[in-house]
C-alpha cells in the first residue's frame, strides 16, 4: 500500500505538472499576525462549547454553546438568559425576516418561533441532515443550509478531515423548510455560507480551504460556483457580513506542514486514527491543552517561561476581514500561546464586532476601526 501511495503521488507529478500543489500559503501582507485579537473583550461569564452567534431584529444576539442557545442584551450584552435549548449540540444560527431563529443540530435544520415552537427540517432528498454546520437565508426568504458530511456529525469534523473525504453538501428549502433539495454536492466540508448584498451566495470549503460563490439567478437557483480564494494558509469556518459590503472570515485553525505530511501519508494517517486517541491524533485543534502527549510539542516549547508565538502552532486564532470582492484587507490573530483560539464565527454588530472563540468558550467583543 505504500509504494502504491508513492508511485500514485510521483505519476501525478508527471502527468499533471500544472495542478494546484496546495502548499500553504505564507502569513505576510494582510495576514502577517499581530495580536489584535487578544485585545478584545470579553463577554460576560465563559460559555464553554461557544459555536456560533446570530443578532436578532432588536439588536440582542443569540450564541449556540453546547446544547442551548443563549440570548445576550443590552448595554455590550451584560445580559444573558437562555433562549432555547435542544436535545443535541447546537451550531450554526441565523435569523430569519419574521423573527423565527434557524439553528443547526445533529437532528436537522431547527426553525423557533418567537413563540417557543419549533419546527425542523430533517432530510433533503431523503438523506438525513445530521452535519449542519451554517445556515443563510437569501432577500427572498429562501434557506440555504451547509451540510458538513453525509457520513459524520459535525463534532466528528477532525475524523472527516482525517478520512479525506468530500461529502459535503448545500441543501436548498422554502422559507418554511419545505421542499429541501440538494443545490451542490461533493464538497469538502463546507462550513460557512452567507447572502452578500450583490445577490450571491458565497460559501466555504473547510477542508480545501476555499472560499466560492455563485450568482442567485433565481428561487434556490444558483449559477455555477467559481472560485475566490483557491488556497488559504488555515481552515476557515463561518461567514459573517460586514458593514461595508463584505465579509468576516473565521479561520478555525491554521494549517502546518505536519499536519500536511499527515494527510498525505495514508499508511501512517489509517494507523493513527486507529492505535492513537483523537485528541492526540496529529490533526489541528480548536485548542491547545498543554497535555504532554499532545503532538508538537517541541515546537511550541517555552523559553523564559514562555511559550513562542512563532512556534508551530497547535491551535490559533485567527480572523479575516474581506471585501465586497474577497480581497483580504485585515486579519486579527491570536498567535500561539494567546488567549482566544478557535475562531468559528464573527458578526458585525451595532455595538461592535462579535467574536466566538470555541477554543476558550469566549464571545468577545472588538471595537473595529469605523466604530472607535
Amino acid at each position: 500500500m505504500g509504494f502504491l501511495t508513492y508511485l500514485r503521488r510521483d505519476l501525478e507529478q508527471i502527468l499533471f505538472s500544472d495542478r494546484d500543489p496546495h502548499a500553504i500559503p505564507s502569513m505576510d501582507g494582510a495576514f502577517s499576525p499581530n495580536e489584535r485579537l487578544d485585545q478584545a473583550t470579553p463577554i460576560g461569564d465563559p460559555l464553554p462549547g461557544a459555536d456560533a452567534v446570530a443578532e436578532a431584529s432588536d439588536g440582542a444576539i443569540c450564541v449556540s454553546a453546547g446544547r442551548k442557545v443563549w440570548r445576550l442584551s443590552g448595554a455590550r450584552y451584560k445580559d444573558r438568559s437562555v433562549f432555547a435549548e435542544f436535545d443535541s449540540d447546537v451550531g450554526g444560527l441565523a435569523f430569519h425576516p419574521d423573527g423565527r431563529l434557524l439553528a443547526c443540530t445533529a437532528r436537522g435544520l431547527a426553525a423557533v418561533e418567537p413563540s417557543g415552537r419549533t419546527s425542523y427540517l430533517s432530510e433533503a432528498e431523503g438523506e438525513p441532515l445530521r452535519c449542519l454546520t451554517a445556515v443563510a437565508v437569501a432577500p427572498d426568504e429562501t434557506i440555504f443550509a451547509c451540510d458538513g458530511s453525509t457520513r459524520h456529525r459535525a463534532d466528528a469534523w477532525c475524523v472527516d478531515l482525517m478520512e479525506r473525504n468530500s461529502l459535503g453538501r448545500i441543501i436548498v428549502c422554502g422559507p418554511e423548510l419545505q421542499d429541501a433539495r440538494v443545490l451542490l454536492r461533493g464538497l469538502n466540508y463546507p462550513g460557512g455560507a452567507v447572502v452578500s448584498t450583490r445577490g450571491e451566495l458565497w460559501f466555504i470549503e473547510s477542508f480545501a480551504h476555499r472560499l466560492s460563490c455563485a450568482a442567485i439567478s433565481g428561487p434556490g437557483v444558483v449559477a455555477e460556483p467559481r472560485s475566490v480564494i483557491r488556497n488559504m494558509s488555515g481552515y476557515p469556518s463561518r461567514l459573517g457580513r460586514s458593514r461595508d459590503g463584505g465579509f468576516w472570515l473565521s479561520i478555525f485553525a491554521v494549517r502546518t506542514h505536519l499536519v500536511e505530511f499527515v494527510l498525505r501519508e495514508d499508511d501512517f494517517r489509517e494507523e493513527m486514527m486507529r492505535t492513537i486517541p483523537p485528541e492526540y491524533w496529529v490533526a489541528p485543534a480548536l485548542s491547545t491543552t498543554g497535555d504532554c502527549l499532545e503532538p508538537m510539542q517541541t515546537g511550541g516549547i517555552k523559553a523564559l517561561g514562555i511559550q513562542k508565538p512563532w512556534a508551530p502552532p497547535r491551535s490559533y486564532g485567527l480572523l479575516a476581514r474581506l471585501d465586497a470582492d474577497g480581497e483580504v484587507v485585515e486579519t486579527l490573530h491570536s498567535r500561539v500561546g494567546g488567549r482566544y483560539h478557535g475562531i468559528t464565527a464573527a458578526i458585525e454588530t451595532a455595538q461592535g464586532l462579535v467574536i466566538v472563540s470555541k477554543g476558550s468558550g469566549r464571545v468577545l467583543l472588538h471595537q473595529t476601526d469605523t466604530e472607535t
